[in-house]
């Protein structure tokens, strides 16, 4: 079934003459904006472009498609406009604190996302430490800040939860060791370690306090959870980091579970200036509405 996102992808497809840039404009996976594309082909009956090894063009049908396209998102995003207006949402600015590893990972997407929605309403996104965060809330400075563990009924939107491990070179002994199991806190506070903190309080060296324990050997102390790995990797020492941020390039690596288990959440938290703001509580709405 065809949908505005379709049209979108098409439109986007033909002006890039690329599926994948075309799959990231409108923020799917290429796989995904293939198959939509040729879900659309078979449901008109005709192809709209012509997909070789090292050629891409629109058909003379594709061009007639697009240029309808084109004209039917246009009245669409008029409507929109018209909407927005009513609303009091055809301008505005939204402050959004948050600690690096969100910002680079998570944020992106929904920051695209809510422009596409309301492209008079600026998103600003404001990068400090889970404290800095807090600090921004309580002055009003921010609208939204993404907070960490937030205490019950505080959070508006969970945005993800993931779990925390240890990061060891692939030949070290407790890796060898550990092959089906997880790794006891006091096994890693005794090797050397290296102090990844993510701009954050929450980090391998407070899990550790929080269990009665000390941190043996601090080796190296990093903002950044892959500069962490990287170190990691040359057999500097041993990590904790959240599994939500470790490297795609996991070669010399061997990640393993933490015994017990020790999760973390991270979600949106709106200030005083944030519950009164027309604009943050549309972009709250929106997460709410596609389950975030």
């Amino acid at each position: 079934m065809m949908n505005l996102l379709h049209w979108r992808l098409l439109v986007a497809a033909a002006e890039a003459s690329s599926i994948s840039r075309a799959a990231e404009h409108v923020g799917i996976t290429q796989s995904g904006a293939s198959q939509a594309i040729a879900q659309l082909e078979a449901s008109l009956g005709f192809q709209v472009f012509i997909r070789e090894r090292r050629h891409f063009s629109v058909t003379a049908l594709g061009e007639q498609v697009i240029a309808h396209a084109r004209n039917m998102i246009a009245e669409l995003d008029a409507i929109r406009d018209l909407a927005n207006d009513s609303k009091g949402l055809s301008h505005g600015r939204i402050r959004l604190g948050s600690f690096p590893s969100v910002i680079s990972t998570l944020l992106p997407t929904l920051l695209r996302d809510f422009h596409r929605l309301h492209p008079g309403i600026d998103l600003v996104a404001l990068e400090g430490s889970d404290e800095e965060v807090e600090e921004w809330l309580a002055a009003d400075t921010v609208e939204l800040g993404v907070v960490l563990n937030p205490e019950p009924g505080r959070a508006e939107v969970v945005l993800g939860r993931d779990e925390w491990v240890a990061v060891l070179p692939a030949g070290h002994a407790l890796a060898r060791r550990a092959t089906t199991g997880g790794i006891m806190l006091d096994e890693l506070a005794a090797q050397p370690f290296i102090l990844a903190t993510g701009g954050c309080t929450v980090n391998g060296k407070s899990l550790v306090e929080q269990a009665g324990l000390h941190l043996a050997d601090v080796r190296v102390t990093v903002r950044d959870w892959i500069s962490a790995c990287m170190l990691v990797r040359e057999g500097m020492g041993v990590a904790i980091v959240p599994e939500s941020a470790l490297p795609e390039d996991r070669r010399g690596l061997r990640m393993l579970p933490l015994t017990p288990t020790i999760h973390r959440e991270f979600a949106l938290v709106c200030s005083s200036a944030g519950r009164s703001s027309r604009a943050t509580q549309a972009l709250l709405a929106g997460l709410k509405k596609n389950g975030r």
